[in-house]
């Protein structure tokens, strides 16, 4: 097994003692942990959440942000099933931004800069105040089962948490390595203490078990800072918060800074390369590759003359600064060199200096779409320890995982969003259907109806499901229902007609050609008129601010949505004929060898699910197909 590992000791089994009747344990308290937990409390399961250290609860182990494109879907689809990272991310926000405002509203996203010890202390806050919920500091050395189903998790300290389920959401700390230059330490990341007692146990359930590899940028003091030689990068002021539960608007505090790499800094990096544990062998373990090191771009993309690095605050009451694209596993004599090359730098102080670090993660091929595991019934995962990356990811995951779980022991059926429903349901459908050998990170390319699972509508898509299963409050339901009501108001008020000559004078002033007859508001949007301008001129159309925005741009992909919807309609005639769980694919005639492995492998619940498999062609299915006849 790849990976450092120390032996692990119970001592006497006398000594063993109960630590708790549960109906689920949440191992990991990381941003996917955060949501598993509360999704099972707050539908009334006795919960424990096991962490190795309370002070690294929702721990901001990167980057000091929320969103972004895709993530920001996510955040919006998290609160819309009544997650809390949207609502966190709110409270604890230092500035907000739309990414992506010159294109589509398919792919634009929300970004938030967060206040990293804030974040942590909300969330630790909010959990400590959550009803059926006990935290728990101690390590997971053990699940138990019985009869091929959960029964407890034992600690490393002799405890034994009794349970119904458990959800793994370890993060990056099974078996975890940091590695700087040719320094390697057993250790999580910010130097917290790593697990190194859960992966054995893993293997035995039958669990395959794999090393990737992430990193993180150094922390620079800003007094040591000269910004003034940097671009300055403000939030907006008018854009809607993550959280449907949110009144009013974020505040923007603090602004970020834009510099660049230059000659001089890709020089230092080449000249040391063989100090780099990425190209000097010392790193065997996959990465993320769309967030590479400084390493890893200079080499791979030698004809950029620069590269954009984001100078971001860490917080408040703090003066660290964090700078986004520059993560880097150098030794730290070298970093200093790199970090001074930069234009605003030249005399910076590093705080915390950058480090790679390797852990172990599973194959989601092992996992159902509820993300249980299928060898051992009850058994979850969610977040890292599924190969993705991303606070956004694992609280996704760490939602469903959480939702699932009490779902099952409530005697209910699993929540599985469609690709057609959620970003989530995409990304759960990829890592179950498809797997992945790298790091996994939400795009909004992954997403093939990102048109109709735009961030705007994230509500009106799952709020309802989120509700049936009893996690979204009374509260939220009732916004979700008033917000439904002021779309469809504002559609019916975008249909006012406006005589010629006030049409005509309208598109004109907003530059657009004029007309001889009389159109709608609806006719002025679809014409490229932004619905601000229209408001201006003829009055306002909503008080709904959110509500506004989302009938503007219903009306303004109208067409284009209707074929999305007919699209969406055929492919679901493949999802809903269903693949029995004990087809022998080895022995149905006319299935390619390569099909029948990988078919007997993710063993899908559809014929759509199959169709996506790698692997598996369209002659295969047409085979499924005279099969279930």
């Amino acid at each position: 097994m790849p990976g450092s590992s120390r032996a692990f000791k119970m001592g006497n089994m006398a000594n063993l003692f109960t630590e708790g009747q549960f109906d689920v344990v949440v191992v990991g308290a990381g941003h996917a942990g955060c949501e598993a937990a509360l999704a099972c409390a707050r539908t009334g399961l006795k919960t424990a959440m096991l962490t190795l250290n309370l002070d690294s609860i929702a721990f901001m182990a990167c980057n000091p942000s929320i969103g972004g494109t895709a993530k920001g879907h996510l955040v919006r689809e998290i609160d819309a099933l009544g997650g809390e990272m949207g609502i966190n991310a709110d409270k604890t926000a230092l500035q907000i931004r739309m990414l992506n405002v010159g294109k589509g509203a398919a792919v634009q996203s929300l970004r938030c800069q967060s206040d990293k010890n804030a974040y942590h202390t909300e969330m630790k806050r909010t959990l400590e105040h959550t009803k059926n919920l006990r935290i728990i500091q101690g390590e997971a050395a053990e699940i138990l089962t019985e009869d091929g189903k959960v029964s407890g998790v034992k600690t490393t300290y002799g405890g034994v948490l009794y349970c119904k389920a458990a959800i793994l959401a370890t993060g990056v700390y099974l078996n975890a390595e940091t590695i700087t230059g040719d320094v390697k330490k057993s250790s999580g990341p910010n130097g917290f203490a790593p697990a190194t007692a859960l992966t054995k146990n893993l293997i035995e359930l039958g669990y395959k078990v794999r090393r990737f590899k992430t990193g993180t940028p150094a922390r620079l003091d800003g007094r040591t800072v000269d910004f003034e030689k940097c671009e300055i990068q403000y939030g907006d002021d008018d854009v809607l918060p993550f959280s449907y539960m949110t009144d009013g608007k974020i505040k923007n505090e603090l602004p970020c800074y834009l510099t660049y790499t230059n000659a001089e800094t890709h020089k230092i990096i080449t000249d040391n390369l063989d100090r780099s544990p990425l190209y000097n062998g010392t790193i065997l373990s996959t990465g993320p590759r769309y967030c590479p090191s400084i390493e890893t771009k200079v080499v791979r993309f030698a004809d950029k003359e620069r590269h954009q690095l984001f100078l971001e605050p860490e917080g408040r009451d703090t003066l660290e600064v964090y700078v986004q694209g520059m993560s880097s596993s150098l030794p730290h004599d070298v970093q200093v060199k790199m970090y001074r090359s930069v234009a605003g730098l030249e005399n910076c102080d590093i705080m915390r200096y950058a480090y790679a670090i390797e852990y172990d993660c599973i194959d989601t091929l092992d996992i159902y779409p509820t993300l249980e595991f299928k060898k051992v019934e009850g058994l979850y995962t969610a977040g890292q320890i599924n190969g993705t990356s991303g606070y956004e990811e694992a609280a996704a995951q760490g939602l469903m995982a959480g939702l699932n779980a009490s779902l099952k022991i409530r005697g209910k059926e699993p929540l599985i969003l469609r690709r057609d429903e959620a970003y989530i349901g995409v990304m759960i459908d990829d890592l179950v259907t498809k797997g992945t050998d790298e790091p996994y990170r939400m795009m909004t390319s992954r997403a093939e109806h990102r048109l109709e699972i735009r961030q705007d509508n994230a509500d009106f898509r799952l709020t309802e499901k989120g509700y049936a299963c009893g996690l979204v409050t009374e509260e939220r339901y009732k916004r979700c229902l008033e917000r439904k009501q002021a779309f469809k108001d504002c559609l019916s008020a975008l249909d006012t007609r406006v005589p010629a000559a006030k049409a005509d004078e309208f598109l004109k002033s907003a530059g657009l050609e004029g007309t001889e007859k009389p159109l709608t508001y609806a006719d002025f949007i679809r014409r490229g008129a932004a619905l601000k301008a229209i408001e201006s001129a003829f009055g306002k159309v909503s008080e709904n601010e959110s509500a506004a925005q989302s009938a503007e741009i219903y009306v303004k992909y109208e067409g284009y949505l209707k074929k999305g919807l007919e699209q969406i309609a055929r492919a679901r005639k493949l999802e809903e004929k269903k693949l029995p769980p004990d087809i022998d694919y080895m022995n149905i005639s006319g299935l390619r060898l390569e099909a029948r492995e990988k078919l007997s492998a993710v063993r899908p619940a559809s014929l759509g699910q199959a169709s996506r498999i790698p692997g598996v062609n369209p002659a295969d299915i047409s085979v499924l197909i005279l099969y279930l006849k």
